[in-house]
């Protein structure tokens, strides 16, 4: 019998899968040159996928620069495979206005405008960048060749096939079989949970409206009335969305100031919103400055180094104790570098000195806190983490107008500090971050934190990093303040607490830290669902959990049993099934998993961890397709031959004599 050739399947064809794809197509050569079949399910178009797609709002903007955004590894990525640079989404751009990038649609009239506007530091739209990904894509499935099939459709069913391996049930009625099996469904809905749910019953029983946590762009907000008084939790990214849709989605427009700034110009349709969250404030804009000091080197803290001696010291890692304080360090350091050479008027120390002290001292010392303010003398200056972090705690409000004034002169000190070129110290910070954020899953093995410790890295740190360095463009929060002005943005301030009235039949929103409140019959959960493999709506992976082939992250801490609500993968992102066993043929990666790599796309030259995990994982899914041919060409080598029979044909009948 002939050898079967190893099928993969991908459940989600977005730019996770896509970067995998690559990977694959990069690391053939090497791991394993034979043929391979590779499906691909993807109701969307494949690329940008369900979050990308070209199909939203036009007006919905990505928080990254463009030059900051790429799909291709390059020198600075840490992996075994082959580094295959290609541009970024500015370079893209700039080679199809110049011809070198000819395999490009035909783009609408107003992609192509955006393209001619097109600079490294432009916001870009997700209209354009689901372009770009698109393009990766089709760019990729070109090496493959007949080898790759997309189906739009969506995957159904997952089961343990009788021969080995799975079958996957898609909804128009195929059933695909998967040697090997990769989940990369990205961001996912989830039933709402209990808080969510008893909302939707409230406002569905009084005539109000409530929105779950969802992806914003995919809520239908037309129930909400011109003028009518909106309550939003959450002001984050998703907020910034709600924003986009709600005002200038429904006709209004900014336009700039005669004495500065910009102001709003409302076509009437817009609802009011109030808007609170637990911080309070929205995230930090991004950041306009540039680099005038020395240019950062590699971490001198938070390193390989440092992590092995407390691995050795410890038997678990606890994130607060043993692993935030070289954080907080690492951090500190390079913000003081750019505040030391590159102003050194701000400064009383000269940066060599102040290095060599530094090196020495706890974050969290007095030591430390002397030599700053002997370094620094502008107190204002100092970074301190915890107020970053939780820029209202324990200021208590004397009314609604304190709260309004506060988040308003919070925004307006937000852009002055990082949409200027006075504070590149800022930048400093976001870039030391985001180089410990990249780096803390290849030098912390998982396993080895305790479990408060990887509560607080998905939930905690992930957030603080996403406040500090994920938010939106600056010309955003310079928006809010004009919505504000406009009276359709009031503040609720921080320790948000929302409640419902049987008696009137609406909702109530209050600030623990003001007592101010509002009550409204809309309300509105600006944020995403929060994972969960127990209550998701995606059918594939209710299949996982429903089989147990996967299962939940489950964490044991001092008060009980916690799940994170993510697919358990172990460390070779295989899925760990209800038994505990990892299943060997069957692979789990992005935000819905445990998994330590974040993001799809990245910043080049970042040694980008989503770009490292999807170099080692390529590298398995090819060694095993290697075992899986090896194994069945061996069988059909040893197998007995198997000679056809001759044919048979009927004699004719015999004639009979009369």
């Amino acid at each position: 019998m002939p050898a079967t050739i190893p099928a993969i399947v991908f459940i989600g064809g977005g730019p996770r899968a896509a970067g995998v794809l690559e990977r694959l197509a990069a690391n053939r050569p090497e791991v394993f040159a034979g043929p391979v079949k590779i499906h691909v399910v993807e109701p969307h178009v494949p690329g940008s996928g369900r979050i990308w797609r070209y199909d939203q709002d036009p007006g919905l903007l990505l928080n990254s620069m463009a030059a900051d955004i790429t799909m291709f590894t390059d020198d600075s990525v840490s992996c075994d495979g082959p580094a295959l640079p290609g541009p970024s989404l500015a370079e893209w751009g700039a080679g199809i206005l110049s011809g070198s990038i000819t395999d490009v649609p035909d783009f609408p009239r107003p992609l192509q405008e955006q393209l001619r506007t097109l600079t490294g530091a432009t916001f870009p739209t997700r209209r354009l960048q689901s372009q770009y990904l698109e393009w990766f894509f089709r760019r990729t499935a070109r090496t493959f060749g007949r080898s790759l099939t997309v189906h739009r459709t969506t995957a159904e069913d997952i089961t343990a096939s009788d021969g080995g391996g799975h079958d996957v049930t898609l909804a128009n009625g195929r059933v695909l079989h998967a040697d090997l099996l990769v989940t990369a469904v990205g961001h996912t809905d989830s039933l709402p949970d209990a808080a969510s749910e008893g909302w939707q019953d409230f406002a569905r029983r009084h005539g109000g409206f409530h929105a779950a946590p969802s992806y914003t762009t995919d809520v239908d907000y037309s129930a909400i009335a011109p003028g009518q008084d909106v309550i939003v939790a959450g002001m984050g990214l998703a907020f910034v969305d709600l924003l986009v849709i709600l005002m200038e989605g429904r006709g209004g427009r900014f336009e700039e100031a005669a004495a500065g700034g910009l102001r709003y110009l409302p076509s009437g349709r817009e609802p009011r919103l109030w808007a609170g969250s637990r911080r309070g404030v929205p995230y930090h804009s991004k950041i306009s400055a540039a680099l005038a000091g020395d240019a950062p080197g590699p971490l001198e803290f938070f390193t390989a180094d440092a992590v092995a001696g407390l691995l050795e010291q410890h038997g678990e890692l606890d994130f607060r104790s043993h692993l935030w304080p070289l954080i907080a360090k690492e951090a500190g350091y390079g913000y003081y570098r750019e505040l030391l050479t590159g102003a050194p008027g701000r400064g009383a120390l000269a940066w060599d000195t102040f290095a060599v002290k530094y090196a020495g001292l706890d974050w969290y010392s007095d030591a430390r806190r002397d030599l700053v303010a002997a370094a620094v003398p502008d107190a204002a200056l100092h970074l301190d983490l915890e107020q970053l972090d939780r820029p209202f705690e324990g200021r208590l409000f004397e009314d609604a107008e304190d709260v309004q004034a506060a988040v308003a002169g919070y925004i307006e000190h937000d852009l002055a500090l990082r949409d200027s070129p006075d504070h590149p110290e800022t930048l400093a910070l976001f870039l030391a971050l985001l180089r410990v954020y990249m780096e803390l899953g290849r030098v912390v093995p998982a396993e080895r934190l305790n479990a408060r410790s990887q509560q607080t890295v998905h939930g905690w740190w992930h957030g603080f990093f996403s406040f500090v360095d994920s938010g939106p463009p600056p010309h955003r929060l310079r928006q809010m303040l004009a919505l504000h002005r406009a009276g359709l943005l009031q503040f609720l301030g921080p320790g948000l607490e929302v409640s419902a009235d049987e008696t009137t039949g609406a909702f109530h929103a209050t600030s623990r830290q003001s007592g101010a409140g509002i009550s409204a019959t809309a309300f509105i959960e600006a944020r995403l669902p929060a994972t969960s493999l127990a209550r998701t709506r995606n059918p594939a992976l209710a299949a996982l959990h429903r089989t147990g082939l996967g299962t939940e992250q489950q964490l044991l801490t001092a008060d009980g049993i916690h799940s994170t609500g993510k697919l358990l993968v172990n460390g070779d992102l295989q899925l760990v099934g209800a038994c505990g066993q990892p299943q060997a043929a069957v692979f789990g990666i992005g935000p819905g998993t445990s998994g330590w790599g974040a993001g799809a796309f990245a910043r080049p030259s970042t040694n980008a961890a989503p770009f490292r995990e999807n170099d080692a994982l390529a590298r398995r899914i090819l060694a095993a397709a290697q075992s899986l041919a090896a194994a069945s060409a061996a069988a059909s080598a040893t197998a007995p031959t198997q000679y056809p029979q001759p044919t048979r044909h009927p004699q004719p009948a015999a004639v009979g004599k009369n």
